[in-house]
Formats: structure tokens, C-alpha cells, sequence
């Protein structure tokens, strides 16, 4: 399981030299034991008194939810005529593609019925055909476990493995959070992300940019409506010498912060 970053092993039996860090809450319900053992693993163990802080067990095993965009330099989705990637995918950013683990994604009603379109066979509008590598991602998306928010849209969903909820995006997702296992990704979605931000169950938000300028085709600006959003990186990456990748985590800002006082 992971956690902030952290492999914990729950329960696991306390080893090796203590490099073990106790930390007792506040509430005095248990005391937390975290270290690292000879083997590298970070460990952690409920100890002292009777039960720990349950609060604190569901915090540990909370699904993490990821915000994942991919844009051009100007903050657009998408734009009319352009192939997928924008034509600039390149072989570094291919394998890395190729090494994400599996997640649960997250779309709305018009994600949906693109992409869908795309597995049906439908190609984006300018092009002829799929390349292989539009092929081989559509085709993965199809294979993955896929929720789909909406009120429009009725059942049977035609697209393979997917799910409609019909009823509030932000209590589903936070639902499921709580209470089922793997991890969570939205994919395009403008309108939803953004209220998964407002509501404050983004944990990651990643972006990938593409070298390119589409202010005469652009169809989709991403950030329009957002509220203002602080972003700790956590990781950055260039692939192929052109195309971007930084991640952060969120925080939602309700003013902005003061400027420093001297």
C-alpha cells in the first residue's frame, strides 16, 4: 500500500536498529510506529493503546485521485484537425506511456462519447485513419475499468467496461476513495476535473505539454473557471528533448496568500 509516497507494510513486525519515529496523536487514541527495516520497506504498527485512530487507518488507505491533462503550450486540449499527441509523440514518451500502471478512469458525458467513437472506429475529423500508436491507445483504453458521469447518457453504455453514475460526480468519487482499492485518473474532462478540484479530492495533477501554439484551431481551453490553485511540484520529465511533464500536488486556495512582510 502507499502512502505520501511511502511503501507501508501495515502491522508489519517492527526490525532491525531503531530508526523507528513514534509519533502519538493528539487525540492520545494509539501511538504509530513508522521506520524503515534492513530491507528498505517503510513500516508501520498501531501500538500503546487499544485501538488506533481510525481516521488515521483511512487516511493511509485512501485511493489517490490523479488530474491528467495533456495540452499544448497554450493550455488547450484539443484543436481542430491536429492528430492525436499533436503529431509529436515521440519514442521516450511512448515506453513511458507504455509503463503506467493500470487505474480506474474517470470521464464526462462528451469524453465519453469521443472516445467511444474512436473504439467504434470513428476517426478525428481531418484524418483518414488511426496510426498505430492512436490505435494501441484506444485499444488500452477500451481494456481499462472506466466511470462515466452523466445524466444524459442512457444504459447499456456501448463502450466496453464501463460504468454511469448518474448522481453527484464529487460523492461518488469521494466514495470511491474511501472504499475501493487501485488508483483513480481522470482522462480529458474539462468541466469534471474542475469540480473534483473545486471539491477538493484531487491529490496529483499532471500535466504533459506538447510544443505547439493553436490559437487559430484550438477547441478546448483547459483552466477557464478554475479557482485559484497552489501546486507543490513533485516530479518533472522531459521526453524525446520537446515534450513536458510536471506534476504537482494540488491545493486549493480560498484567497490569495499575503506577500511576505519584512
Amino acid at each position: 500500500m502507499s502512502a505520501a509516497g511511502l511503501t507501508v507494510a501495515p502491522n508489519a513486525p517492527v526490525q532491525g536498529p531503531p530508526p523507528w519515529r513514534v509519533h502519538r496523536p493528539r487525540t492520545g487514541s494509539a501511538t504509530v510506529v513508522l521506520g524503515v527495516d534492513p530491507g528498505g520497506l517503510t513500516r508501520f504498527r498501531f501500538g500503546g493503546l487499544p485501538t488506533p485512530d481510525p481516521s488515521l487507518k483511512r487516511r493511509i488507505a485512501m485511493r489517490e485521485l490523479m488530474v491528467d491533462f495533456i495540452t499544448s503550450l497554450d493550455g488547450y486540449a484539443s484543436a481542430e484537425g491536429w492528430p492525436g499527441w499533436w503529431g509529436l509523440e515521440g519514442p521516450e514518451y511512448l515506453a513511458w506511456l507504455d509503463e503506467q500502471p493500470e487505474v480506474t478512469y474517470l470521464m464526462g458525458a462528451n469524453t465519453y462519447r469521443l472516445m467511444s467513437g474512436f473504439a467504434a472506429g470513428v476517426t478525428p475529423a481531418g484524418t483518414d485513419e488511426f496510426r498505430a500508436e492512436e490505435e494501441a491507445s484506444v485499444g488500452g483504453l477500451t481494456n481499462a475499468p472506466k466511470v462515466v458521469f452523466s445524466s444524459s447518457l442512457e444504459e447499456p453504455l456501448t463502450w466496453a467496461n464501463c460504468t454511469l453514475v448518474r448522481g453527484d460526480a464529487a460523492e461518488a468519487v469521494r466514495a470511491m476513495k474511501e472504499d475501493g482499492s487501485g488508483s483513480l485518473s481522470t482522462i480529458g474532462s474539462v468541466s469534471l476535473c474542475r469540480s473534483l478540484l473545486r471539491a477538493g479530492l484531487v491529490d496529483r495533477f499532471r500535466i504533459v505539454m506538447f510544443p505547439v501554439i493553436t490559437g487559430a484551431t484550438s477547441a478546448e481551453r483547459i483552466y477557464d473557471g478554475y479557482p485559484d490553485v497552489a501546486l507543490d511540484m513533485t516530479d518533472h520529465r522531459t521526453f524525446d528533448r520537446r515534450i513536458q511533464l510536471v506534476e504537482y500536488r494540488p491545493r486549493v486556495l480560498e484567497q490569495p496568500p499575503r506577500a511576505p512582510t519584512t
